[in-house]
Protein backbone atom coordinates (compact mmCIF):
# COMPACT_ATOMS: atom_id res chain seq x y z
CA UNK A 1 0.00 0.00 0.00
CA UNK A 2 1.77 3.92 -1.00
CA UNK A 3 0.75 6.48 0.43
CA UNK A 4 1.68 9.09 -2.14
CA UNK A 5 4.82 9.78 -0.29
CA UNK A 6 8.71 10.21 -0.39
CA UNK A 7 8.34 7.29 2.15
CA UNK A 8 6.74 4.82 -0.54
CA UNK A 9 10.61 4.82 -1.74
CA UNK A 10 11.22 1.92 0.70
CA UNK A 11 13.80 2.39 3.19
CA UNK A 12 13.05 6.06 3.38
CA UNK A 13 11.61 8.00 6.17
CA UNK A 14 11.13 11.42 7.10
CA UNK A 15 11.23 13.56 10.36
CA UNK A 16 10.55 17.61 10.98
CA UNK A 17 11.39 19.53 13.88
CA UNK A 18 9.05 22.85 13.79
CA UNK A 19 9.41 25.49 15.52
CA UNK A 20 6.41 28.44 15.79
CA UNK A 21 5.25 30.74 18.47
CA UNK A 22 7.15 33.28 20.15
CA UNK A 23 9.05 35.02 17.60
CA UNK A 24 9.62 31.51 15.48
CA UNK A 25 8.15 30.30 12.77
CA UNK A 26 10.97 27.56 11.10
CA UNK A 27 12.28 24.44 10.98
CA UNK A 28 13.88 21.34 9.71
CA UNK A 29 13.29 18.30 7.67
CA UNK A 30 15.38 15.06 7.41
CA UNK A 31 15.19 12.72 5.12
CA UNK A 32 16.72 9.71 6.27
CA UNK A 33 18.23 6.78 4.28
CA UNK A 34 18.77 2.75 4.88
CA UNK A 35 21.19 1.69 7.02
CA UNK A 36 24.16 1.45 4.78
CA UNK A 37 23.16 5.14 2.90
CA UNK A 38 21.74 5.83 -0.64
CA UNK A 39 23.63 6.88 -4.06
CA UNK A 40 22.95 10.53 -4.22
CA UNK A 41 23.69 13.32 -5.93
CA UNK A 42 22.42 17.26 -6.39
CA UNK A 43 21.44 20.30 -8.53
CA UNK A 44 21.40 23.67 -7.97
CA UNK A 45 20.15 26.07 -10.28
CA UNK A 46 18.86 29.40 -7.70
CA UNK A 47 20.72 32.24 -7.76
CA UNK A 48 21.35 32.67 -4.04
CA UNK A 49 22.03 28.98 -3.18
CA UNK A 50 22.64 28.36 0.72
CA UNK A 51 24.44 24.96 0.76
CA UNK A 52 27.01 21.98 2.45
CA UNK A 53 28.66 19.33 1.32
CA UNK A 54 27.53 19.15 -1.92
CA UNK A 55 30.74 19.33 -3.41
CA UNK A 56 30.83 15.79 -2.08
CA UNK A 57 28.05 14.45 -4.21
CA UNK A 58 29.52 15.30 -7.41
CA UNK A 59 29.83 11.97 -9.74
CA UNK A 60 33.36 12.93 -10.13
CA UNK A 61 34.66 12.55 -6.27
CA UNK A 62 34.80 10.02 -3.81
CA UNK A 63 31.57 9.80 -1.79
CA UNK A 64 28.89 7.41 -3.46
CA UNK A 65 26.44 7.19 -0.64
CA UNK A 66 25.01 9.30 2.09
CA UNK A 67 22.96 8.35 4.92
CA UNK A 68 20.92 11.86 5.38
CA UNK A 69 19.66 15.20 3.08
CA UNK A 70 19.15 18.07 5.55
CA UNK A 71 16.39 20.58 4.71
CA UNK A 72 16.08 23.56 6.99
CA UNK A 73 15.25 26.91 7.24
CA UNK A 74 17.46 29.67 8.51
CA UNK A 75 18.81 30.77 6.11
CA UNK A 76 22.77 30.03 6.18
CA UNK A 77 22.94 30.17 9.79
CA UNK A 78 20.22 27.13 10.05
CA UNK A 79 22.88 24.84 7.73
CA UNK A 80 23.83 24.00 11.40
CA UNK A 81 21.30 21.89 11.58
CA UNK A 82 23.13 19.19 9.63
CA UNK A 83 25.65 19.04 12.58
CA UNK A 84 23.14 17.47 14.93
CA UNK A 85 22.29 15.21 12.34
CA UNK A 86 25.80 14.60 11.97
CA UNK A 87 26.80 13.79 15.60
CA UNK A 88 23.51 11.24 15.54
CA UNK A 89 24.68 9.36 12.76
CA UNK A 90 28.21 9.16 14.36
CA UNK A 91 26.62 7.83 17.40
CA UNK A 92 24.79 4.93 15.01
CA UNK A 93 28.18 4.12 13.60
CA UNK A 94 26.69 5.34 10.05
CA UNK A 95 29.41 6.79 7.57
CA UNK A 96 31.90 6.82 5.35
CA UNK A 97 34.13 4.52 7.18
CA UNK A 98 37.80 6.21 8.16
CA UNK A 99 39.28 3.41 10.33
CA UNK A 100 39.43 0.25 11.48
CA UNK A 101 37.49 0.54 14.22
CA UNK A 102 34.16 0.55 13.29
CA UNK A 103 33.25 3.88 15.56
CA UNK A 104 35.82 5.63 13.04
CA UNK A 105 33.13 7.45 10.91
CA UNK A 106 32.51 10.86 9.25
CA UNK A 107 29.18 10.97 7.91
CA UNK A 108 28.51 12.98 5.08
CA UNK A 109 25.47 14.98 5.74
CA UNK A 110 24.11 17.49 2.76
CA UNK A 111 21.71 20.01 3.06
CA UNK A 112 20.20 22.93 1.76
CA UNK A 113 18.36 26.10 3.48
CA UNK A 114 15.38 28.43 2.50
CA UNK A 115 15.27 31.95 4.04
CA UNK A 116 13.07 32.55 6.08
CA UNK A 117 14.72 34.57 8.87
CA UNK A 118 11.78 36.97 11.02
CA UNK A 119 8.86 35.75 9.51
CA UNK A 120 7.92 34.72 12.86
CA UNK A 121 9.08 37.95 14.39
CA UNK A 122 12.38 37.28 15.65
CA UNK A 123 15.14 37.43 13.58
CA UNK A 124 17.45 34.62 15.56
CA UNK A 125 14.83 32.51 15.89
CA UNK A 126 16.39 30.13 13.56
CA UNK A 127 17.50 25.86 13.63
CA UNK A 128 20.61 24.87 15.14
CA UNK A 129 22.39 21.13 15.61
CA UNK A 130 19.59 20.54 17.92
CA UNK A 131 16.68 21.29 16.10
CA UNK A 132 18.41 18.69 13.65
CA UNK A 133 18.76 16.55 16.21
CA UNK A 134 15.13 16.56 17.10
CA UNK A 135 14.05 15.92 12.81
CA UNK A 136 16.55 12.98 12.54
CA UNK A 137 15.43 11.60 15.86
CA UNK A 138 11.55 11.71 14.59
CA UNK A 139 12.56 10.55 11.34
CA UNK A 140 14.50 7.18 13.00
CA UNK A 141 11.71 6.68 14.92
CA UNK A 142 8.69 6.55 12.56
CA UNK A 143 7.20 3.08 11.17
CA UNK A 144 8.83 2.17 7.35
CA UNK A 145 6.03 3.63 4.77
CA UNK A 146 4.60 6.37 7.12
CA UNK A 147 2.59 9.21 5.69
CA UNK A 148 4.75 12.21 6.00
CA UNK A 149 2.97 15.61 7.82
CA UNK A 150 2.69 18.46 4.65
CA UNK A 151 1.61 21.77 4.99
CA UNK A 152 3.59 24.24 7.93
CA UNK A 153 5.87 21.72 9.45
CA UNK A 154 9.70 21.21 9.30
CA UNK A 155 11.37 22.97 6.94
CA UNK A 156 8.61 24.50 5.43
CA UNK A 157 6.65 25.90 8.75
CA UNK A 158 8.11 29.65 7.67
CA UNK A 159 8.04 28.91 3.93
CA UNK A 160 6.33 31.22 1.50
CA UNK A 161 5.16 30.99 -2.17
CA UNK A 162 4.98 34.73 -3.89
CA UNK A 163 2.43 36.38 -1.21
CA UNK A 164 1.01 32.96 0.04
CA UNK A 165 1.59 30.77 2.49
CA UNK A 166 3.82 28.04 1.27
CA UNK A 167 4.98 24.72 2.89
CA UNK A 168 6.35 21.39 2.65
CA UNK A 169 4.61 18.41 -0.18
CA UNK A 170 5.05 15.30 -1.13
CA UNK A 171 3.85 12.65 -4.04
CA UNK A 172 4.99 9.59 -5.50
CA UNK A 173 4.23 7.31 -8.66
CA UNK A 174 4.99 4.10 -9.56
CA UNK A 175 6.15 3.00 -13.00
CA UNK A 176 5.10 0.28 -15.29
CA UNK A 177 8.25 -1.33 -14.34
CA UNK A 178 7.17 -1.56 -10.65
CA UNK A 179 10.00 1.46 -9.95
CA UNK A 180 9.16 3.84 -6.99
CA UNK A 181 9.66 7.47 -8.09
CA UNK A 182 8.62 9.93 -5.58
CA UNK A 183 9.74 13.53 -4.41
CA UNK A 184 9.33 16.00 -1.11
CA UNK A 185 9.60 19.81 -1.24
CA UNK A 186 10.01 22.95 0.48
CA UNK A 187 7.68 25.32 -1.82
CA UNK A 188 9.31 28.62 -0.48
CA UNK A 189 10.08 30.83 -3.82
CA UNK A 190 10.22 34.45 -4.87
CA UNK A 191 8.00 33.51 -7.61
CA UNK A 192 4.29 32.43 -7.61
CA UNK A 193 2.43 29.46 -7.82
CA UNK A 194 -0.60 30.99 -9.02
CA UNK A 195 -1.85 32.10 -12.28
CA UNK A 196 -2.92 35.90 -11.96
CA UNK A 197 -5.19 36.00 -14.20
CA UNK A 198 -7.73 32.95 -12.97
CA UNK A 199 -5.98 32.04 -9.85
CA UNK A 200 -5.35 28.67 -10.54
CA UNK A 201 -2.23 26.91 -9.15
CA UNK A 202 0.23 26.67 -12.40
CA UNK A 203 1.00 23.51 -11.41
CA UNK A 204 -2.37 21.68 -11.52
CA UNK A 205 -2.20 22.77 -15.58
CA UNK A 206 -0.29 20.11 -15.97
CA UNK A 207 -2.47 17.31 -13.80
CA UNK A 208 -5.65 17.08 -16.51
CA UNK A 209 -8.99 18.80 -16.01
CA UNK A 210 -8.91 22.31 -13.71
CA UNK A 211 -11.40 23.23 -11.59
CA UNK A 212 -10.66 27.07 -12.23
CA UNK A 213 -12.11 29.46 -9.43
CA UNK A 214 -15.05 31.18 -9.71
CA UNK A 215 -14.64 34.84 -10.95
CA UNK A 216 -15.81 36.79 -7.73
CA UNK A 217 -14.13 34.32 -5.79
CA UNK A 218 -10.52 35.47 -7.15
CA UNK A 219 -11.46 39.08 -7.73
CA UNK A 220 -11.87 39.23 -4.00
CA UNK A 221 -8.70 36.51 -3.47
CA UNK A 222 -6.57 39.57 -5.30
CA UNK A 223 -8.40 42.64 -3.51
CA UNK A 224 -6.84 40.78 -0.36
CA UNK A 225 -3.47 40.38 -1.93
CA UNK A 226 -3.16 43.63 -3.07
CA UNK A 227 -4.10 45.17 0.50
CA UNK A 228 -1.47 43.19 1.96
CA UNK A 229 1.05 43.75 -0.16
CA UNK A 230 0.22 47.84 0.35
CA UNK A 231 0.89 47.37 3.73
CA UNK A 232 4.19 45.18 3.52
CA UNK A 233 6.80 44.60 1.22
CA UNK A 234 8.63 41.47 2.72
CA UNK A 235 12.38 41.04 0.31
CA UNK A 236 12.07 38.39 -2.38
CA UNK A 237 14.90 36.34 -0.97
CA UNK A 238 13.34 32.74 -1.24
CA UNK A 239 14.37 29.06 -2.29
CA UNK A 240 12.79 26.04 -3.55
CA UNK A 241 14.08 22.66 -2.40
CA UNK A 242 13.50 18.78 -3.40
CA UNK A 243 14.42 15.19 -2.71
CA UNK A 244 13.55 13.13 -5.62
CA UNK A 245 13.65 9.38 -4.60
CA UNK A 246 13.64 6.14 -6.45
CA UNK A 247 14.50 2.53 -5.17
CA UNK A 248 15.90 1.93 -9.08
CA UNK A 249 19.24 0.90 -8.89
CA UNK A 250 21.55 4.33 -10.37
CA UNK A 251 24.65 5.70 -10.93
CA UNK A 252 25.48 9.03 -9.42
CA UNK A 253 25.69 10.50 -12.44
CA UNK A 254 22.26 8.85 -13.38
CA UNK A 255 20.98 10.33 -9.82
CA UNK A 256 22.29 14.21 -10.94
CA UNK A 257 20.50 13.57 -14.45
CA UNK A 258 17.72 12.64 -12.06
CA UNK A 259 18.01 15.67 -9.91
CA UNK A 260 18.97 18.34 -12.97
CA UNK A 261 15.68 16.97 -14.93
CA UNK A 262 13.41 17.46 -11.66
CA UNK A 263 13.39 21.49 -11.68
CA UNK A 264 11.31 20.90 -14.78
CA UNK A 265 9.17 20.05 -11.91
CA UNK A 266 9.26 23.50 -10.42
CA UNK A 267 9.57 25.60 -13.52
CA UNK A 268 6.16 24.32 -13.73
CA UNK A 269 4.46 24.93 -10.69
CA UNK A 270 6.56 28.53 -9.66
CA UNK A 271 6.59 31.81 -12.46
CA UNK A 272 9.33 32.84 -12.56
CA UNK A 273 11.97 30.40 -11.16
CA UNK A 274 15.66 30.00 -10.48
CA UNK A 275 15.88 33.32 -10.03
CA UNK A 276 18.59 35.32 -8.51
CA UNK A 277 16.85 36.03 -5.09
CA UNK A 278 16.12 31.96 -4.67
CA UNK A 279 18.86 29.18 -3.94
CA UNK A 280 16.24 26.43 -5.98
CA UNK A 281 18.70 23.02 -5.14
CA UNK A 282 17.21 19.30 -5.99
CA UNK A 283 18.74 16.41 -4.47
CA UNK A 284 18.58 12.83 -5.89
CA UNK A 285 18.42 9.94 -3.85
CA UNK A 286 18.62 6.10 -5.55
CA UNK A 287 18.51 3.51 -2.62
CA UNK A 288 19.20 0.65 -5.51
CA UNK A 289 16.18 -1.91 -4.91
CA UNK A 290 15.44 -2.38 -8.28
CA UNK A 291 17.12 -2.70 -11.36
CA UNK A 292 17.02 -0.30 -14.08
CA UNK A 293 16.53 -2.25 -17.21
CA UNK A 294 19.41 -1.04 -19.49
CA UNK A 295 17.66 -2.95 -22.36
CA UNK A 296 15.14 -0.54 -22.23
CA UNK A 297 16.48 2.63 -23.98
CA UNK A 298 13.74 4.69 -22.52
CA UNK A 299 13.43 3.16 -18.72
CA UNK A 300 16.01 6.06 -17.50
CA UNK A 301 13.85 8.74 -19.18
CA UNK A 302 10.27 7.39 -18.35
CA UNK A 303 12.13 7.40 -14.54
CA UNK A 304 13.61 11.20 -15.32
CA UNK A 305 10.06 12.35 -16.35
CA UNK A 306 8.19 11.11 -12.95
CA UNK A 307 10.48 12.70 -10.83
CA UNK A 308 9.59 15.79 -12.45
CA UNK A 309 6.19 15.53 -12.43
CA UNK A 310 6.42 14.28 -8.92
CA UNK A 311 8.19 17.91 -8.08
CA UNK A 312 5.31 19.06 -9.48
CA UNK A 313 2.32 17.73 -8.02
CA UNK A 314 4.20 18.12 -4.55
CA UNK A 315 4.48 21.92 -4.96
CA UNK A 316 0.61 21.65 -5.69
CA UNK A 317 0.17 19.85 -2.50
CA UNK A 318 2.68 22.39 -0.10
CA UNK A 319 0.08 25.24 -1.38
CA UNK A 320 -2.74 23.30 -0.78
CA UNK A 321 -1.72 22.15 2.47
CA UNK A 322 -0.33 25.38 3.77
CA UNK A 323 -1.83 27.26 6.57
CA UNK A 324 -2.03 31.13 7.02
CA UNK A 325 -0.09 32.91 8.56
CA UNK A 326 -0.58 36.60 10.16
CA UNK A 327 1.94 37.59 12.90
CA UNK A 328 4.45 40.06 13.62
CA UNK A 329 6.78 39.12 10.74
CA UNK A 330 4.35 39.40 8.08
CA UNK A 331 0.71 38.30 6.89
CA UNK A 332 0.61 35.19 4.24
CA UNK A 333 -3.14 33.99 3.91
CA UNK A 334 -3.30 30.46 2.83
CA UNK A 335 -4.77 29.29 -0.85
CA UNK A 336 -7.19 27.80 1.10
CA UNK A 337 -7.89 30.96 2.73
CA UNK A 338 -7.81 32.54 -0.48
CA UNK A 339 -9.68 30.08 -2.72
CA UNK A 340 -11.16 27.12 -0.82
CA UNK A 341 -11.63 23.82 -2.38
CA UNK A 342 -10.03 20.45 -1.71
CA UNK A 343 -6.83 19.32 -0.68
CA UNK A 344 -5.54 17.42 -3.82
Amino acid sequence: MTVDALTDVAGLRVGHATRDGEGWLTGTTVVLAPEGGAVAAVDVRGGGPGTKETDALDPRNLVQKVEAIVLTGGSAYGLDAASGVMAWLEEQRRGVRVGVDPAHVVPVVPAACVFDLGRGGDFRARPDAATGREAVEAAAASEPGAPVREGCVGAGTGATVGPVKGGIGTASTVLGSGITVAALVVANAAGSALDPETGVLYGELFQGRVDYPEAGLHEAARQRLADIAAKSAPPPLNTTLAVVATDADLTKAQAQKLAGTAHDGIARAVRPVHLLNDGDTVFALATGDRPLDAGHPLALNELLAAGADAVTRAIVRAVRAAGSVDGPGGVWPSYGELYGGRRC
